[in-house]
């Protein structure tokens, strides 16, 4: 089975994380920029971020066989802190560089005058730099959410294939099918989806522009649900190429649009350095 998560914080997680990832079928991921975990303090802090998601991350992701893609973004629970809002003139310099495959994460947390304004404001920079747009939807009221982030999707005057409405559930699903928009769902292990609930959406809404991810952010997560999803769809009838398309094909195509994914195997990068560092610790044995 070969996976591509295409929604999946490897900055909060280890490289133990990697090395299983890989071993259950990964063999590529998109990074999404995201919160902290604590309030950022200066645009700074999201400049070494960015540098990382873009450097550091793909290089330690290779070390285990992966291809790392990142999308980046003012995301948008701290959209409301008036300490970040200035990053957003910082993305322009960002969005062109390889392995950025998209704008994201955008939309809504709390439903603010400042998400609006900084949501509207990145589509813009989709359409101007000809990137697709990864969205977030609240995790409260997430059916205005929804019927409001496919209002600000329409006004954008981007092409709703170049979106995908994520962290949706079995209600959210229907807002998103039919308006042409890609469909995303999350898989937790007590939180958003499970896999059995996603084999149930699956079997009532098709494998067609639907991507499923593990998220895996810095709470309770799993970076293995996708390969688990994988396997409840052969357990509940789907064939080998369903799980293809819906863990590998779908994904491809949605950031594929960006024109900048890279699926080779990078290899395992043994003994190489990133800036002076390696992941390496201790001596290995000559073999």
């Amino acid at each position: 089975m070969r996976i591509f998560d295409p929604h999946i914080h490897m900055s909060s997680r280890t490289t133990d994380d990697y090395e299983a990832m890989h071993t259950a079928g990964v063999r590529a991921l998109v990074e999404p920029a995201f919160w902290l975990g604590q309030p950022r303090t200066s645009v700074g802090s999201f400049l070494d971020y960015f540098d990382s998601l873009i450097g550091w991350e793909p290089f330690r992701a290779a070390q285990f066989g992966v291809r790392h893609h990142c999308t980046i973004a003012l995301n948008p629970k701290e959209a409301n802190d008036s300490r970040c809002a200035e990053v957003l003139a910082e993305l322009p310099r960002y969005l062109p560089k390889d392995g950025v495959v998209a704008v994201g994460e955008v939309g809504y947390d709390s439903m603010t005058p400042e998400e609006d304004e900084a949501f509207a404001a990145q589509l813009q920079l989709a359409v101007t730099h000809d990137l697709p747009v990864l969205v977030h939807t609240p995790h409260r009221d997430k059916a205005a959410g929804v019927d409001r982030t496919l209002a600000v999707v329409k006004e954008s005057g981007l092409a709703p294939e170049r979106v995908v409405v994520d962290h949706l559930n079995e209600v959210t699903v229907r807002q998103v099918a039919g308006t042409g928009c890609w469909m995303g769902f999350s898989i937790y292990p007590d939180t958003k989806m499970d896999e059995r609930r996603m084999v149930a959406v699956l079997r009532e809404f098709g494998t067609e522009r639907i991507l499923v991810n593990s998220a895996a952010d810095w709470g309770r997560s799993d970076p293995l649900k996708t390969r688990k999803t994988g396997d409840a769809m052969l357990a509940a009838g789907f064939t080998d190429d369903e799980v293809d398309a819906v863990l590998w094909r779908n994904p491809v195509a949605f950031y594929g649009q960006s024109g900048k994914l890279e699926l080779d195997d990078p290899g395992e990068g043994g003994g190489a350095t990133f800036e002076g560092n390696s992941v390496l610790r201790g001596v290995r044995a000559e073999v």
